[in-house]
């Protein structure tokens, strides 16, 4: 896919809690690229005289109406904590887009003539996915959420925290299917982590046809070995450290079964078969 150096701006910013921003920027020379669920963007950042090398952050969603690319932000450094402060109005250099995304299913026109052709188009079914996150980890399973959808998917939303301050973006996951809740303090949806909320019980009964992850690794490697148990593809994006984004400077090798791979080019999206978790 082509890649892109563009001058976006920032039309607008908000803040869904402390040390988080979602920035939503526009292109005003024409409309943004194409971009794939999964993938990331590079950052520039120009007001930390720290800050050295551009930021890597994963697309949250794109509106193509609007003709918005929409970042959430966590400051966890001088960069993170410089692009949470800008003011609308911001010009941020941005590289995009960048890695590869999660597999999608069939076009929804395929789909919608599976349905029509069926003997007994009550009891067809749309497939259902899994889609797993924690933490910030959830940022771009709302753009898949919506591509799924799109594509005549039903995705079906597990979201995990410490506590209910950490689910963010709950009312825009809603609009896409259905949110379940897992916090460490039982201060939202059920006590625990992701993998010991109570729908992988049910999903015997309802099975999903895929999941997909991305959040902190000890949570993903869970989700990969239930995954497995159950016979489910899966694929989970992987939140190495990258710099480039292009595969030059190595700091993200992830080991696999085919060797030592760049997550910044060869993912960051990786079929669970690959990686020797």
């Amino acid at each position: 896919m082509r890649k892109y150096i563009l001058d976006l701006r920032l039309r607008s910013i908000s803040h869904p809690r402390p040390g988080y921003a979602v920035l939503r920027l526009t292109d005003p020379q024409g409309a943004l690229p194409p971009m794939q669920a999964g993938q990331f963007v590079e950052v520039r950042v120009d007001d930390s005289p720290t800050t050295f090398l551009r930021r890597p952050i994963s697309i949250n969603f794109v509106d193509r109406q609007a003709n918005e690319l929409w970042l959430l932000v966590h400051a966890i450094g001088a960069g993170t904590e410089a692009l949470t402060t800008l003011h609308e109005g911001a010009t941020l250099n941005v590289v995009l887009p960048l890695g590869n995304g999660f597999t999608m299913p069939a076009q929804s026109g395929q789909v919608e003539k599976a349905m029509k052709d069926a003997t007994n188009v009550a009891s067809a079914k749309a497939e259902r996915w899994l889609l797993v996150g924690g933490g910030v980890g959830t940022a771009p399973l709302l753009y898949l959420g919506q591509q799924l959808v799109e594509a005549g998917v039903e995705p079906v939303f597990l979201l995990g925290g410490r506590s209910a301050a950490d689910l963010l973006q709950l009312d825009l996951f809603e609009r896409y299917g259905q949110v379940f809740l897992t916090t460490e303090d039982g201060s939202a949806g059920e006590r625990g982590f992701v993998t010991q909320h109570s729908i992988w019980d049910a999903s015997a009964a309802q099975p999903f046809a895929r999941i997909c992850t991305c959040g902190p690794k000890p949570m993903m490697v869970a989700v990969a070995r239930m995954a497995r148990e159950r016979g489910i593809a899966c694929e989970a994006s992987l939140e190495n450290m990258m710099a480039c984004g292009l595969g030059a400077c190595l700091c993200c090798v992830e080991d696999t079964v085919d060797g030592n791979l760049c997550v910044c080019k060869e993912g960051p999206v990786f079929n669970i078969e690959k990686l020797k978790w």
